[in-house]
């Protein structure tokens, strides 16, 4: 007789399946490791790895100019995160709200602002807004476009934690007196958090990559920056190959820090 389905699911993995999955994975490396060696060859061919587009590497001024551009990038993900966290919550609240007054608003401007390209939203922040007399510096200009394309995927992201938490668990707060407010804060949204780590990273990570709009504006970012050392030294790929690490350095460190902080306090 077989199994329940959910037996065979859930039951640990046989020695069978576990020499499957490593031999598999093993191919995988390898062929990674194919695939690197071959770019590093084409690159090679094709005189990318000569000294002279990387000697200026060696020079102080160059990761100065990285650094800098680094740090641009690092505050405006931050402020766009902080935007982008608070405002999310505040349109949850609103979506969850009984009255239509305040429901139908909050889900008009979180459709607005999924449906709408972050890239435009930077349009209408540096054409739009001064024709009407508000002026916004660069690092506005980027910023808070970003964390409002940002605050409204959040939004959903909040709702998906809140409706996956229990209703039994608000039930039981509310048996024992405690206001809407106090079970929504104190019971519910907490256990939400736990369940939305992984989704909330990967927003958090698209907001650092976001940034690279900065262009637009002509803000200080990596990127901006490193347009301008290959317009100076002519070399294309390996600024773009050492940009690309240190947007992955930024990314890991992210993930990190948030799977730190999701983690169970003990």
């Amino acid at each position: 007789m077989s199994r329940p389905l959910e037996d065979r699911l859930f039951a640990a993995t046989s020695p069978r399946i576990r020499t499957v999955t490593r031999a598999a994975s093993l191919i995988a490396t390898m062929a990674l490791l194919l695939l690197a060696a071959g770019v590093v060859l084409r690159f090679h061919a094709a005189g990318q790895l000569d000294d002279r587009y990387w000697s200026f590497f060696a020079l102080p001024t160059t990761w100065g100019f990285l650094g800098k551009g680094l740090l641009g990038t690092l505050a405006s993900a931050a402020m766009a995160a902080v935007i982008a966290l608070t405002l999310g919550l505040v349109l949850l609240l609103g979506r969850l709200a009984k009255p239509r007054l305040v429901r139908w608003p909050s889900v008009a401007t979180i459709e607005l602002l999924r449906g709408t390209p972050t890239l435009l939203l930077i349009y209408a922040c540096f054409l739009v807004l001064p024709q009407v007399g508000i002026k916004l510096s660069t690092y506005w200009m980027l910023t808070l476009p970003v964390g409002l394309s940002a605050a409204a995927v959040v939004a959903e992201v909040y709702r998906a934690g809140v409706l996956a938490v229990p209703r039994g668990q608000s039930h039981a707060a509310r048996s024992l007196g405690m206001t809407e407010a106090k079970v929504f804060f104190h019971v519910v949204f907490p256990q939400a958090l736990r369940y939305i780590v992984p989704a909330l990273v990967a927003q958090l990570v698209i907001v650092v990559k976001d940034t690279t709009f900065g262009y637009v504006v002509t803000y200080g970012e990596l990127m901006q920056n490193a347009k301008v050392l290959i317009a100076n030294y002519q070399s294309l790929v390996p600024v773009y190959l050492v940009v690309a690490a240190l947007y992955c350095l930024v990314n890991y460190a992210v993930s990190r820090v948030s799977k730190r902080l999701g983690q169970p306090m003990h």
